[in-house]
């Protein structure tokens, strides 16, 4: 095939800093990012534009992929982002095949602020109906086997269980097993959190471009709560609903173009749908903290770094 092949990854977790690096590193004139995010093609396993539709049409193809990067310069440094790649089981060796000397820079956060704002973005996303955290959890294993799922997951079960995003030493060692170690760069988000600047440097250091300041990057992808009822609603009264509002949607068609229309949409979800997510269930967030300790314990030996102590495990 035609194209370049990403010359780094970002692998890290989901809300774990990779979108506001995604975006400062995208500001750099020696690096090319796509604007599209989580293309998510070496994550065959997992749920992605590549997979068969619902319909029995075929997915994109790897033509498709490395269009992507068309649009690099020679002298630019490639790379592209999905999350995907870190929990999947197929991404770190598909990666390896396709570009051996590619450059990983992975994320990771406390496991019980992760999970709690995991299970938001996949409530704003649809992707998660359960408003309990910690029923979700519950739910784990009759999700295995097919129940209680959301209509956005019924064929990728796999999307909701959160523990198995857990599993960190597990995901870091499918990359070690296929890659040297100086070609994996592993980011603790509370370090990234407390000076982007500096986690910057790092990353560009890593990737040998010229090290350039942070751009002013507000919090990129916030946790937020999402308003079931008013989003249900809004949906409804836009897409949805009985003749009286099918008819005037049919009228407003013939004055409004299909594009505004959903502008409009999208800016009354952002305005109406969103808003601060609750305060955690911190009964919930110490259970949490306590089964996870294990794995915190086995990340910071992996990584020769007292991790207990950066996430307050000493203190159960």
């Amino acid at each position: 095939m035609s194209g370049r092949v990403p010359d780094f990854f970002i692998v890290g977790h989901p809300k774990c800093g990779t979108t506001a690096l995604y975006e400062m590193l995208s500001s750099h004139p020696q690096v090319f990012l796509p604007e599209r995010k989580e293309p998510r093609w070496f994550a065959s396993d997992l749920p992605s534009p590549y997979q068969q539709r619902d319909s029995g049409e075929p997915g994109e193809t790897y033509e498709d992929y490395l269009a992507l990067f068309a649009q690099a310069r020679p002298d630019q440094l490639v790379g592209e982002g999905s999350t995907a790649y870190i929990w999947s089981k197929t991404a770190a060796g598909l990666i390896a095949q396709a570009q051996p000397q590619a450059k990983i820079v992975v994320l990771f956060r406390e496991p019980a602020s992760f999970l709690r704002s995991l299970h938001l973005q996949l409530l704003q996303h649809k992707s998660e109906e359960e408003p309990s955290l910690r029923r979700a959890l519950e739910l784990e294993s009759e999700r295995r086997e097919g129940r209680h799922l959301t209509e956005v997951n019924r064929r990728w079960p796999q999307v909701l269980m959160y523990s198995e995003r857990v599993r960190y030493v597990e995901q870091l060692r499918r990359y070690h097993d296929v890659f040297p170690p100086e070609q994996v760069l592993v980011m603790i988000y509370d370090d990234y959190m407390a000076d982007n600047a500096a986690a910057l440097r790092t990353v560009q250091r890593f990737l040998g471009v010229d090290e350039r300041a942070a751009p002013e990057i507000s919090t990129a992808n916030a946790s937020v709560q999402r308003r079931v009822g008013v989003d249900d609603a809004l949906h409804r009264a836009f897409f949805g609903g009985g003749a009286g509002l099918r008819t005037l949607r049919r009228a407003a068609k013939t004055v409004v173009p299909e594009q505004a229309r959903r502008q409009a949409f999208s800016f009354l979800r952002g305005r109406l749908v969103f808003g601060s997510p609750a305060p955690p269930d911190e009964e919930l967030m110490l259970e949490l903290r306590r089964r996870f300790r294990g794995e915190v314990e086995a990340l910071g030996d992996y990584l020769g770094r007292d991790l207990v102590s950066l996430w307050g495990y000493e203190e159960l």
